[in-house]
This record gives structure tokens, C-alpha cells and sequence, in this order.
């Protein structure tokens, strides 16, 4: 029952030019804000994950496999 609360209807919302400069400069923000966060490196260092040179070293080639997940740390 579109109007009963004094909401505005969805078509009146999406055919608004408000709507639409607000989410065509927040849509590509958020993408461009996301692509930087991946490819600067910072979500390796936020999520503490191997980057991709950082999974196969030298002195370890094989796969790592997490062992006493919940024990104390040493």
C-alpha cells in the first residue's frame, strides 16, 4: 500500500535526479575504493593473508596445512 505511511513509491525514487547523481558518484566510489584496497596490498596486511609470492617460499614448497588451530601461542 504504497502512500499509507507517507513513503514515496520506488518509480518515484528511481526517477529522481537526486537518486541518480548520489549513486553514480557512490557506486564507482565504492569500486574504486575497493580496487585500491586490494592492489595497494593493504588487504594482505589488514587480513593478514600471504600474498601471492608469499605462499611457496624457498624453504617451504609444499602445501601449507594448519595444524593446532586453537592452541596457545609459544
Amino acid at each position: 500500500m504504497s502512500g499509507s505511511t507517507g513513503e514515496r513509491s520506488f518509480a518515484d525514487i528511481i526517477t529522481s535526479i537526486r537518486y541518480w547523481v548520489i549513486h553514480s558518484i557512490t557506486i564507482p566510489s565504492l569500486f574504486i575504493a575497493g580496487w585500491l584496497f586490494v592492489s595497494t596490498g593493504l588487504a594482505y596486511d589488514v587480513f593478514g593473508s600471504p600474498r601471492p609470492n608469499e605462499y611457496f617460499t624457498e624453504s617451504r614448497q609444499g602445501i601449507p596445512l594448519i595444524t593446532g588451530r586453537f592452541d596457545p601461542l609459544e
